[in-house]
């Protein structure tokens, strides 16, 4: 016992020397930075903190405390921020995992700090009802708090960065659930502020547990082809740092490699080979301006003298100088071809473009008081980011009844394209590319959205699902006659557009919902029957109606009418002997005495292990759903989810329906494994396109059934102008048996490209 003691004690002496050293480094990196120094309040903070969490570890059995450190130790290290962020960092777990209330935050730090701390505290509960998705309130009060204070999503963005780099303590269920929800949300929210370096890393994690052989293999490749990298920039640069130095500019150049999620999203997109991607390097010139007045001037100093060198592509230069992207980027980008016969990106920014780029909006507040001694955590009013706040605000102040839907409207609002489009007086408005002339619409106005009939673009007339390219100048048409149609919501593209289409669209349908059911209630007691359920649900099956207000929508529209054949269908359903409804059962058709053969389905009871991952194998496929979204077979990289009839899906993780699922019903994700021993066959598609020319189906064919043996189900050529397109459906055991094929395929002269469908 003695022994166990002294083990004990020294154990919590080395926790302490951690706990404070951890704390030291916060500290000396803070003093260091140009932040007003209030390093007692950040003390008491931490102090308060480990108080507070004493006693408790993490999966990985380190100190709680430590990861309040660290989520700390981001925000003013890799953001830049300030007292108050730090010590919301170190608090932000406190009230929800101990004792302390929000209230005993604010009498001791102040009612700022409280309600940061607040905004960052997950609820129970929620405007989603029972079958609520948790993730998408606790998403949604986050919102609400961000939006009075943009600090509470940039702490939040630190602990989730925080949990992704300890993500391997958790089970593989937690470790989908985290980083679907990472890449669904929180990167693309990352992106929107700016966080390019934060968005990238959080973009890797997810990659990293979610696909984690495609991850060692593109990380391995990359580690291959490093050397012909280094060569390849070092003879691409000595000519330009010749000329940079003979113009005396003060300049960095440095090698930027693509991270290898963005690799694996164009090998998946563009369905290429790693070898074929030849954007993997880019070059990024960081200049120091002579003067800060010049720094626009100088970047296309540096631009014409690189193009002097190296001939330029015409169609991809970028100036997101004298047009920064919504998220504060600004660069020059210009595609120069190398000597090597290759095409390279190079971005011209300054230092502190180049520091808006990798820390956001924070380092703008850094600039905005060049010699500050205050907090410099404030934000412009007019800036892009309160516009893009003041959009968030509105989506919650009517937010969605369903939380998928409410997670994809905010998701859409996190775009990253932007084109920039003019109104008939000359303003400039940033737009997402792909809107329509409707979006722009909503944009200035939603009472000139909702009544608008048409647009002029460039003086010429079109209609509103018209898509605007950058450079337009764009006039709304409107009429008071005007009024919302449901098939708007089909065109429309940005998040504003669709969430106030959506609200108006309801507000109406409620109207209608009411007077249709005031129609069946009348029409029910003129035939002496009553509103139960079991009648709605019978008139829901007779009319095709999903729900319940389906079916009051449809009766307010007048696009169903009731009548004598609705009378003899619910006269027809015998009382049983209480006098209620008989049940009725979907499976059965008129004349069957017994439900039609369906295979038995796997249902998940209350003592299941949702931490054992689900192991699929020839004798239980039948028992799990695998719905056509993503057509997984074995090979594929799967997760489980248990739908709302506790049956199991199965998706690919990299589905879009998966990845919707993950962020938003975390608690139901489930992992789950192949163990097939190619006995059982699935069907896989693959896309061809070539150079028409004789013998060329027979070429493909041999390939298939002679030297490989596969089956082919169906295969559907056609041909135009000598280019031919085909789709082959084949019978494989599993995934690699396709790349099999396709490699084999790729041998085929004249055949140029084979794609995988998924």
């Amino acid at each position: 016992m003695d022994d166990q003691n002294l083990k004990d004690k020294q154990r919590e002496l080395a926790d302490d020397q951690m706990i404070e050293q951890a704390f030291k480094e916060v500290l000396d990196i803070y003093v260091a930075s140009r932040h007003r120094k209030k390093v007692d309040i950040i003390t008491k903070a931490f102090n308060f903190a480990r108080q507070a969490h004493k006693g408790v570890r993490r999966l990985s059995g380190e100190p709680y405390i430590m990861h309040p450190i660290a989520v700390a130790r981001i925000a003013v290290e890799e953001m830049g921020l300030g007292s108050t962020s730090i010590c919301a960092a170190l608090l932000h777990d406190v009230v929800e995992d101990t004792d302390y209330t929000v209230e005993d935050i604010s009498n001791i730090f102040g009612e700022k700090i409280a309600q940061i701390v607040d905004g960052l505290t997950k609820i129970s509960g929620g405007i989603f009802g029972d079958k609520a998705s948790a993730q998408a309130e606790n998403f949604k009060k986050l919102l609400l708090t961000m939006s009075d204070d943009i600090r509470v999503i940039l702490i939040k963005i630190c602990d989730r960065l925080h949990n992704m780099r300890t993500l391997q303590s958790q089970p593989a269920n937690k470790q989908y659930k985290i980083a679907g929800e990472t890449l669904y949300i929180y990167a693309p929210l990352a992106n929107r502020l700016g966080l390019n370096k934060i968005k990238t890393e959080l973009e890797d994690l997810s990659f990293r547990y979610e696909h984690p052989e495609e991850y060692d293999y593109i990380k391995g490749k990359l580690a291959d082809t490093q050397a012909q990298r280094d060569v390849l920039f070092e003879n691409f640069t000595a000519p330009i740092r010749a000329a940079l130095d003979k113009m005396g500019i003060k300049y960095d150049l440095k090698a930027r490699v693509k991270s290898p999620y963005s690799i694996w999203n164009k090998m998946q997109n563009k369905h290429v080979t790693f070898d074929e991607i030849y954007d993997i390097l880019a070059v990024r010139i960081i200049y120091t301006p002579k003067e800060r007045s010049e720094e626009i001037n100088e970047c296309f100093k540096i631009y014409v003298a690189i193009s002097q060198i190296y001939k330029s592509h015409p169609d991809r230069l970028r100036d997101w100088v004298n047009h920064p992207k919504a998220n504060g980027y600004q660069a020059l980008h210009v595609t120069l071809m190398s000597k090597q016969g290759k095409w390279i990106e190079v971005q011209i920014r300054s230092d502190h473009m180049d520091e808006v780029a990798e820390q956001g909006f924070a380092a703008h507040w850094k600039y905005k008081e060049q010699g500050l001694e205050s907090s410099v955590e404030t934000v412009d009013e007019d800036s892009e980011l309160n516009n893009w706040l003041s959009t968030i605000k509105e989506i919650l102040d009517d937010p969605q009844p369903d939380a998928m839907d409410f997670l994809d409207t905010i998701k859409l609002n996190l775009f990253a394209s932007e084109i920039f489009v003019f109104t008939p007086k000359g303003e400039i408005k940033t737009m997402p590319a792909q809107c329509t002339a409707l979006d722009f619409a909503f944009q200035i106005h939603t009472f000139l959205g909702s009544h608008c009939i048409g647009a002029k673009v460039n003086h010429k007339l079109v209609p509103l699902s018209h898509k605007l390219q950058s450079g337009d100048q764009v006039e709304i048409l409107s009429s008071k006659s005007q009024h919302v149609q449901a098939s708007w919501i089909n065109f429309v593209f940005t998040a504003k557009a669709k969430q106030k289409i959506m609200a108006i669209l309801r507000r109406d349908n409620r109207e209608l919902q009411k007077r249709g059911e005031q129609i069946l209630d009348e029409w029910l007691r003129k035939n002496e029957l009553e509103m139960t359920t079991p009648v709605l649900n019978k008139l829901c099956d007779l009319h095709e109606a999903k729900k319940h207000e389906d079916l009051f929508l449809m009766l307010g529209k007048r696009s169903v009418l009731l009548g004598d054949k609705d009378l003899d269908e619910l006269r027809e359903r015998k009382t049983d002997q209480n006098g209620g409804w008989r049940k009725f059962v979907p499976f059965l058709k008129k004349g069957d005495n017994k439900e039609g053969k369906k295979p038995q389905l796997f249902v998940v009871g209350e003592g299941f292990n949702k931490k054992k991952p689900v192991v699929i194998n020839e004798e239980n496929t039948s028992q799990y759903i695998f719905p056509t979204c993503c057509h997984a077979i074995p090979g594929d990289d799967i997760m489980g989810y248990i739908d709302n009839k506790n049956r199991i899906e199965i998706h690919r993780r990299d589905c879009s329906v998966a990845s919707k699922l993950k962020a938003s019903f975390g608690n139901r994700i489930l992992d789950a494994k192949w163990d097939m021993h190619k006995v059982m066959f699935f069907d896989a598609t693959i896309e061809l396109r070539g150079i028409d020319r004789k013998g060329m189906l027979r070429e493909i064919s041999e390939v298939i059934s002679d030297k490989l043996d596969v089956n082919m189900h169906r295969i559907t050529i056609s041909s135009e102008d000598g280019i031919f397109d085909g789709t082959i459906e084949i019978r494989v055991h599993d995934r690699s048996e396709v790349s099999v094929i396709m490699d084999e395929l790729k041998k085929i002269e004249d055949l140029k490209e084979v794609l995988q469908i998924l």
